[in-house]
């Protein structure tokens, strides 16, 4: 903050501009890169530098001192103002009063040409304006007095408790290259206006007044519906002459896409419940085909032909008819992709984009598609003028899921059912990978317990309302329930782990430092976003427990596993397919996690042949070394049993890193013995010493289940015989 004297600006030409005047030393401490914006009694200007101001003063114009009252001399105190929020964004629109500064000047009726004088306005640009503040605006051999009377700003905060997307009036703002300029004549002004672009002076409002996020059940998905406003509907706002002078039309479909339940019909459903105008129709994309020959085709017809006659009728006037598509990629695949030889889907790809973006295209339509495969959308459909706007809606992060538990807990909490050890907080915390509707899962699923302890089967009469408490420990039990998609597969994952793993010594302690390591080492990196780790060793040395225990241990939200197990009986397209999805969907996580159990089975591969499948081999050599995009982590754990297999399939080269686990040494077995708590593990330890080539952990599990007897001992000679038969002794 600094005090100024005020005086007049530098001469004529500067005092046009509007903006105040700092001597130059005086302007490069408050900023050293032109421009800027200062502060003063409450008003903001933009600041400039010129050396013909005298040293401690500001250079005001006589319009500037008389809208603050103040006078040449006077002290005022001048900040330095930086815009935020509402104020960095812009005008929508403003509203001028045209006159003569000096009414005497004028000879008879003055014409003032409306689009001329926008361009004159235009000098302004990015300058600041407020209700009632006067600036010169030169015209042919006079000076026009332009005094704002009005500002409007759109609202696309979801947080202010206006609604997001309605047009507010302000007290002042930025004028932007977009703002609408509305002028009008001054009360017995000798002048007259020419050329006001049609209904420019009675714009219509598309977004209802009274809508909000919260009124709509939208949670989680701020940036996305700031998205689709900026893209789809802020051209919408400004008048039809604007979009004609800047060139470009309104964007006629949008998008959205993304896994299930993570609130793309609800996006698509509450969007015309925000706008004025018709109804929206939705329409789900199976029941636009039909069996009989050319209905389809006229199915999509019938959903533009009130939106055909109005634009016939009213023109640029027309109101926006929004046709809503769920399950878009059932009537819209990609063109000669159907083998059943009817065509149906060929012909309804091309009459909906004849309707779209066709020879008679509409000005007046909005169509939203919905799909979870936008793999298998039509690519002509996707293009600009089409399906423009493509907007992913993903799994909402820890705020996202905040605010979806509150619009869902709102209810009870207005009931006061809702226990005060509730935190949603910690809830929104705890969800990891949750989408909207599994979320909406979980409470419901935390309220059935609730009801539970008020209700059972062999009493349904005593129901007291009254008593009923959501509390911390129903959530808990929720969460047991209600298992996200994109969450972990603990069950799977323990039982490759087998209940604990075994601290055995060896190579074990330097294994586990060293993939935790590596794994820490990721989540916080801001470079490095994929880690591949191969765990090479002998059958039964313990890779795929070694494994599945790094990703429990990692906390990581979506752990998969990929074995083959699962895979028993499929070919090689729906074994390819699989894969391709699993790596698919931990690209829509924050931190994933997926194990590659048993490359060699995986593979199909056998030696005799040798054999194996090249398709699936391709896929996971594409997966693998596939960058997660966005700022998301992939962690990938393979086990093999022979990486010479690997190497000659040139798949050894896709892992980052390469661990051996090797086959326990005598004394690490007799760890597990001891960790067994056998009772005689000190007279099996010659025994295990004659084993010649390790000992796989798995077989020494077996054979010491095998033999252990009463007392927790294991008679050495069962044990040599059970050891010779498991075939870790010679004969």
């Amino acid at each position: 903050m600094s005090v100024k004297k005020v005086s007049g600006s530098p001469n004529q030409e500067l005092a046009l501009t509007n903006c105040l005047f700092l001597r130059t030393n005086e302007h490069a401490l408050l900023s050293s890169d032109g421009d800027i914006y200062v502060e003063v009694l409450g008003r903001v200007f933009t600041a400039r530098a010129d050396d013909r101001v005298e040293s401690g003063c500001i250079g005001l114009n006589s319009l500037q001192r008389r809208w603050l009252g103040v006078q040449n001399g006077a002290e005022v105190h001048v900040d330095v103002f930086a815009p935020a929020g509402r104020d960095a964004a812009g005008l929508s629109a403003a509203t001028f009063e045209v006159d003569l500064i000096v009414r005497g000047k004028a000879r008879g009726t003055e014409e003032i040409d409306v689009v001329a004088l926008s361009e004159s306005m235009r000098t302004f640009t990015l300058q600041f304006i407020a209700i009632g503040q006067e600036v010169a605006v030169p015209w042919r051999d006079f000076t026009l007095r332009i005094t704002t009377k009005g500002a409007e700003a759109v609202n696309i905060d979801a947080a202010e408790s206006k609604a997001g997307g309605e047009d507010a009036s302000v007290e002042r703002g930025m004028l932007t290259a977009q703002t609408q300029l509305i002028f009008e004549k001054a009360a017995n002004s000798p002048i007259k206006l020419e050329g006001q672009p049609e209904g420019q002076a009675s714009r219509t409002n598309i977004f209802r007044s009274d809508w909000s996020f919260e009124k709509m059940g939208v949670g989680g998905l701020d940036q996305e519906f700031s998205d689709i406003f900026r893209r789809a509907f802020a051209s919408r706002i400004f008048p039809v002459s604007t979009m004609r002078k800047l060139g470009i039309a309104h964007v006629k479909g949008m998008l959205l896409y993304g896994p299930p339940g993570t609130g793309k019909t609800l996006i698509a459903r509450q969007i015309g419940k925000m706008l004025n105008g018709k109804e929206p129709k939705v329409v789900n994309g199976p029941e636009v085909l039909s069996k009989y020959v050319g209905q389809s085709e006229e199915n999509i017809r019938a959903l533009f032909a009130d939106a055909e006659r109005e634009m016939a009728d009213r023109g640029d006037e027309s109101d926006l008819h929004i046709i809503i598509f769920d399950e878009i990629d059932s009537v819209c695949k990609q063109r000669g992709s159907n083998k059943d030889g009817t065509g149906v889907h060929d012909t309804v790809v091309n009459q909906l984009l004849s309707k779209i973006d066709g020879v008679h295209a509409l000005n007046n339509i909005l169509v939203i598609g919905m799909t979870n495969r936008r793999d298998m959308i039509d690519e002509a459909l996707l293009r600009p003028g089409r399906l423009e706007v493509q907007v992913e809606i993903s799994l909402p992060d820890e705020t996202g899921r905040y605010q979806i538990l509150s619009i869902h807990t709102a209810s009870m909490r207005q009931a006061k059912y809702l226990s005060a050890d509730v935190s949603l907080h910690t809830l929104a915390a705890e969800t990891k990978n949750f989408s909207g509707s599994e979320i909406e899962g979980l409470v419901k699923s935390a309220s059935s317990f609730a009801l539970g302890r008020q209700v059972s089967a062999e009493n349904i009469k005593e129901v007291s309302s009254d008593t009923i408490q959501v509390t911390r420990a129903d959530f808990e039990q929720a969460l047991q329930e209600v298992k996200p998609a994109f969450g972990v597969s603990t069950d799977d994952l323990s039982a490759c782990v087998g209940g604990e793993l075994i601290p055995y010594g060896g190579a074990l302690p330097q294994l586990q430092e060293t993939a935790s390591t590596l794994i820490a080492q990721l989540r916080s990196s801001t470079r490095t976003s994929l880690l591949s780790i191969l765990l090479n060793g002998p059958p039964g040395s313990g890779k795929t427990a070694l494994a599945a225990s790094f990703a429990l241990q990692s906390q990581f939200p979506f752990v998969r596993l990929v074995s083959p197990n699962a895979m028993v009986g499929m070919g090689e397209a729906q074994k390819s397919a699989v894969i391709a999805k699993i790596f698919d969907d931990a690209h829509r996580s924050p931190f994933s996690i997926i194990l590659l159990d048993d490359l060699e089975r995986l593979l199909d591969y056998v030696r005799i042949g040798p054999r194996f499948s090249n398709i699936v081999l391709q896929t996971l050599l594409t997966c693998i070394k596939k960058v997660p995009q966005k700022k998301c982590k992939l962690v990938i754990l393979a086990t093999t049993a022979s990486s010479e297999v690997l190497e000659s399939l040139e798949m050894l080269d896709a892992f980052n890193v390469k661990l051996q686990v090797p086959a326990m040494a005598a004394s690490s077995a007799m760890a597990v013995l001891e960790h067994l708590r056998v009772a005689n593990a000190a007279e099996l330890g010659p025994l295990l010493a004659t084993v010649p080539s390790g000992l796989p952990i798995k077989k020494l599990l077996l054979v010491s289940e095998l033999c252990l007897g009463d007392g927790q001992r294991i008679d050495p000679a069962k044990f040599e015989a059970t050891l010779r038969d498991a075939g870790l002794l010679g004969w």
